[in-house]
């Protein structure tokens, strides 16, 4: 076994060198002033829909190289399976970035992402479904209470500070530097060593606990303790197959920490509208007018837009699918984690932090995170780390889904009384 795992150590880092070329979303940015020339148009009456530029990508010498992982890694062993599954997915992600713009960056990015049409696991739930579930949900909440979201009054330079002062003290020996980036589609995003907020941007205060949980503390986290790993480096890369799983967290995160407001509900629903608008035909505009009529800002509604065709074709039907993995993400890794602790595996959660890997690599790997070969984390957010107080949530949340609301009324509770 020694031997067999000496080997995979070496085949693994051959896929940390190759793999660390094939960037995903930095290679899919748009540009800060397409979104100054488009809101400029649209308010003159005349939109005119962007047309971002991108850089020719071509990796056969790294597909060749990732196939030959494969072959080297096989199927048979764990770590070998393990190696050779991240592997292919580069190797989609390569050819995805290859055809940018064209029909086919649209079917590889369903490949590693999924469409807002598929079923949720073995239910017959859909992402688009579920997605509109919430919204009207959301729609009607809001309505009831009157509620508006909260004034987004924080600057970029003072989200930036804040969230230096917020994980500062967690990160205490790999610090992890804070920056504002103008051309950043989403709101926030984290690397091993760097978390970037988008600039020209005011934000609430529900973004402020939402960015620190979700980027930091989750995406920054398993990134440097993948990083960190003294045989399996590639838990630091980040492949697109750990991206549901990853953003299944990060959104758990949120909803564990009381982050999670109605209002960032909604938005990562409407994402999943939207996707499915683009893939349906419709253009940037009318992607954007749909973002609009939902209340978001013409700023917002730009960079929401600009999500869903960043490596597409912004006249529609060519869209990145990837904002269609949240709430998926979601309700996976809280099923996981419900049925880990009624299965007294109440270690998972904590393995899910050793680095970037899926729902089923933490099954197919525990016998080496067991044995330290894969490493404990050595950061993690304090959720995680109170394994008591989760653990009674799980076991209370398992319990609690047995209970069939449907067939129950709220007038059926004063017959329920105990006289």
């Amino acid at each position: 076994m020694n031997k067999d795992l000496s080997y995979f150590a070496r085949i693994d880092q051959q896929l940390v060198d190759c793999a660390k070329e094939i960037k995903v979303l930095s290679n899919l940015a748009w540009p800060e002033e397409l979104g100054h020339n488009f809101i400029a148009s649209w308010k003159t009456g005349k939109p005119e829909i962007p047309q971002p530029s991108y850089k020719k990508h071509s990796y056969p010498d790294h597909i060749k190289k990732l196939e030959e992982i494969m072959k080297a890694a096989g199927t048979d062993h764990p770590v070998g399976a393990y190696i050779s599954r991240t592997a292919h997915s580069y190797i989609r992600a390569a050819r995805m970035l290859e055809c940018i713009a064209k029909p086919e960056f649209t079917q590889l990015s369903i490949e590693l992402y999924g469409q807002p049409s598929d079923s949720i696991g073995k239910t017959e739930v859909t992402n688009l479904s579920a997605a509109e579930h919430f919204i009207k949900s959301i729609d009607e909440y809001s309505h009831i209470l009157n509620t508006p979201e909260p004034e987004a009054t924080i600057t970029s330079d003072e989200l930036a500070s804040i969230l230096r002062l917020r994980l500062e003290p967690v990160f205490h020996a790999h610090p992890l530097e804070i920056v504002v980036d103008p051309d950043l589609a989403s709101k926030a995003a984290a690397s091993a060593k760097r978390l970037r907020i988008r600039g020209n941007t005011k934000f609430t205060r529900h973004d402020v606990k939402q960015l620190a949980e979700h980027e930091g503390l989750v995406h920054a986290a398993t990134m440097l303790n993948g990083r960190e790993q003294p045989n399996l480096k590639s838990l630091g890369l980040g492949s697109p197959r750990t991206t549901l799983t990853q953003e299944g967290i990060a959104t758990f995160a949120e909803f564990i920490t009381d982050a999670m407001d109605v209002w960032r509900l909604k938005r990562i629903a409407l994402r999943i509208k939207a996707v499915d608008l683009a893939l349906s035909g419709a253009n940037f505009i009318d992607v954007f007018k749909f973002f609009l009529s939902e209340g978001q800002s013409e700023k917002e509604s730009f960079a929401s837009a600009a999500r869903v065709f960043r490596g597409g074709d912004p006249n529609g039907r060519v869209a990145f699918t990837k904002d269609g993995v949240y709430l998926e993400g979601l309700i996976f890794v809280h099923t996981f984690l419900r049925k880990a602790i009624q299965s007294n595996k109440v270690h998972y959660p904590m393995y899910l932090f050793v680095g970037r890997l899926t729902l089923g690599d933490v099954v197919a790997l525990e016998p080496f995170i067991d044995s330290g070969w894969i490493a404990p984390p050595l950061y993690q957010p304090e959720w995680l780390s109170n394994r008591e107080c989760l653990a009674a949530y799980l076991a209370y949340a398992s319990f609690a889904n047995r209970i069939n609301l449907s067939k129950i009324t709220l007038d059926d509770f004063s017959a329920m009384e105990r006289n």
